[in-house]
């Protein structure tokens, strides 16, 4: 639903706040973040429909984005791609600021593997990531 996403991260930031809890990862979406350099035309033309189509959905996101960095909060938000329902592995394409070019699909496991690994990883904290394969 359209505007979960910002409205669970205001609880949170307010309970992370209570328990002087500093370090959030959340998912995002790759359209959220900024386009891939050089990316080509069908690229680009993907991505502009399915951001028309979910606008919404990729409002509420921007929303909990901006939440994050109004935070105090050590937060990194990992935009994946199209998911996929196929098996861990381990071997993705991570980009800090920004987002691989022609990354157009990532297993949900490699998303929890990517937001764990961004858990410990100081050049994460308030940045976008964008992974793909």
């Amino acid at each position: 639903d359209a505007g979960v996403a910002a409205r669970l991260t205001r609880t949170v930031l307010g309970a992370l706040e209570a328990e002087e809890v500093r370090r959030l990862v959340v998912v995002s979406a790759a359209p959220v973040g900024p386009e891939p350099e050089g990316d080509g035309f069908l690229d680009r033309t993907m991505r502009g429909i399915v951001s028309a189509v979910l606008k919404d959905i990729y409002a509420d996101l921007r929303e909990m984005e901006a939440e994050l960095a109004r935070s105090a909060t050590d937060w990194t938000a990992v935009r994946p791609p199209r998911l996929q329902d196929k098996p861990l592995t381990g071997t993705y394409r991570r980009v800090v600021g920004g987002f691989p070019r022609r990354g157009r699909f990532l297993a949900r496991a490699d998303v929890a593997h990517a937001m764990l690994d961004a858990i410990g990883d100081r050049a994460t904290v308030k940045q976008g990531v964008g992974v793909a394969y």
